[in-house]
């Protein structure tokens, strides 16, 4: 059902390649309207859907798949273009990749779906990964405001924080596994 958060949700996933091409064309400023609308619609599609009692199936997957893909875009073409280390491109995909994974082989293997509920560092690393790349944009756009120890230091606090959210998302997959008698046997 398309109701109001979704469509808001729907405007973030519109909002991803205008984004990139925003920022492909180093317009960082106007990249950085789109990324903090985008960010203002996530909150409101949110605080709408829990206002109005209007959370749909079709939210609760099109919300955080609207997220993961304007994240994961943004750190991939600002890794590309230098302006993130290459480490934590990895890092940042490499545990998106891992969760969307895990959770559909987890679905396959038991066919049932297991509940999605972020931990406080999935919650943390997703603002760090959020503050990551308006540092960077507002650096553009700013020059010399943003002291490169600060960036530095940001970059390192999201890496970590990041890869501990996924060994934390790999633990409770694992247990909840392990709790529905393991995988089928051949």
């Amino acid at each position: 059902m398309l109701n109001v958060p979704n469509f808001l949700s729907l405007l973030r996933l519109v909002a991803v390649p205008i984004f990139l091409i925003l920022l492909g064309d180093r317009r960082f400023t106007e990249a950085f309207a789109v990324f903090v609308a985008a960010g203002i619609t996530d909150a409101l599609d949110g605080a709408i859907a829990r206002l109005t009692h209007t959370k749909t199936a079709l939210g609760a997957y099109l919300d955080p798949a609207a997220d993961k893909l304007l994240l994961m875009s943004a750190f991939i073409a600002l890794g590309l273009m230098g302006e993130v280390p290459p480490w934590l491109v990895v890092v940042v995909l490499s545990r998106d990749v891992m969760l969307i994974l895990g959770y559909f082989l987890l679905f396959t293997m038991t066919s049932h779906a297991m509940e999605v509920r972020p931990s406080l560092a999935g919650k943390l690393s997703t603002f760090l990964q959020l503050c990551a790349v308006t540092v960077v944009l507002v650096g553009h756009m700013r020059p010399g405001l943003v002291p490169d120890a600060v960036e530095t230091g940001l970059f390192l606090a999201t890496g970590v924080v990041t890869a501990t959210a996924g060994v934390q998302y790999v633990a409770r997959g694992l247990g909840w596994l392990q709790r529905q008698g393991g995988p089928p046997q051949a």
